[in-house]
């Protein structure tokens, strides 16, 4: 199985673990890898002998976010086009939210972007000490896939967030509600174990409803209204053709992602030394 992008572990008494596999991507989700989970969460939502789900990444990170390399050596899409990659990955962002079983996000290293928001849609998310978070697709021009943040944590926060691309440390994020508890890095996996332990003890037929009544708070609030208008307007960001989007693409191209990160972050960093400002911490850009 090692050539596989999402890896399957039974885990008794209570379920399965399912762990994305491309350690030296740090878990960047392709499109094969985003087909895989989906698949995987699908079988284990119809296995009767699963009554919880856990995500984890291999390697030192959960997840980068979507593989921008990949995105950056295609051709470039108009609106269209881009709304209708970016549904797919919505769809399997919400097939998350949607399993009638309970799904534990176990967080370490990096929770990037898509990354970030496919832990956001599992039901709890615990995350090892140390671990950064957030959404920085802004600073490279483009926008959150599915629009999970601003249910979880309010709008003043959202928008710090995804207006500046900064990341944070997991104790702010559990301080602001988007995660649910931080652990020792050593202690992760055992802690992950034992609520998923306690979660299997609460039959299907009562689980299942339960997490369909809460998606409907959501729904009620206007979720999936706002998921779909994001899904328009980020097409349109996506295909603007900034310069500095053409930049970005073309420093991929060229000379790779860790130099089109360097590039970007540069950016930001010259602009707060000019303000006087510091410059931000960028261990959690990949």
């Amino acid at each position: 199985m090692a050539d596989e992008s999402v890896l399957l572990t039974r885990a008794a008494p209570w379920g399965v673990r399912l762990v994305l596999n491309r350690p030296a991507k740090l878990n960047a989700l392709s499109g094969e890898l985003v087909e895989a989970l989906s698949a995987s969460v699908d079988a284990a939502a119809a296995d009767p002998d699963i009554r919880v789900i856990v995500i984890e990444g291999a390697g030192r990170a959960f997840s980068s976010g979507y593989d921008l390399t990949e995105e950056a050596e295609g051709e470039a899409p108009g609106p269209v086009r881009w709304r209708e990659l970016l549904a797919a990955d919505v769809a399997a962002t919400l097939r998350i939210l949607d399993c009638p079983k309970p799904v534990i996000a176990q967080v370490h290293g990096y929770a990037l972007a898509g990354g970030l928001e496919l832990a956001m849609a599992c039901d709890l998310v615990v995350a090892a000490a140390g671990t950064r978070l957030g959404e920085p697709e802004i600073r490279y021009g483009s926008a959150p896939v599915t629009l999970l943040m601003p249910y979880l944590i309010g709008q003043k926060k959202t928008r710090e967030l995804l207006l500046t691309g900064d990341l944070i440390d997991a104790v702010e994020a559990e301080r602001i509600g988007l995660v649910n508890r931080v652990v020792a890095a050593e202690r992760l996996a055992a802690e992950v174990d034992a609520l998923a332990d306690r979660l299997a003890r609460t039959p299907p037929e009562v689980m299942g409803p339960t997490k369909a009544m809460l998606n409907r708070a959501m729904d009620v609030a206007g979720f999936r209204l706002a998921v779909e208008a994001g899904l328009d307007l980020g097409a349109i960001i996506n295909a603007a053709g900034t310069p500095e989007q053409r930049e970005w693409d073309a420093i991929v191209r060229r000379d790779g992602l860790k130099a089109a990160l360097a590039w970007r972050d540069a950016r930001y960093e010259e602009r707060l030394a000019d303000a006087g400002g510091s410059s931000p911490d960028r261990r959690g850009e990949r």
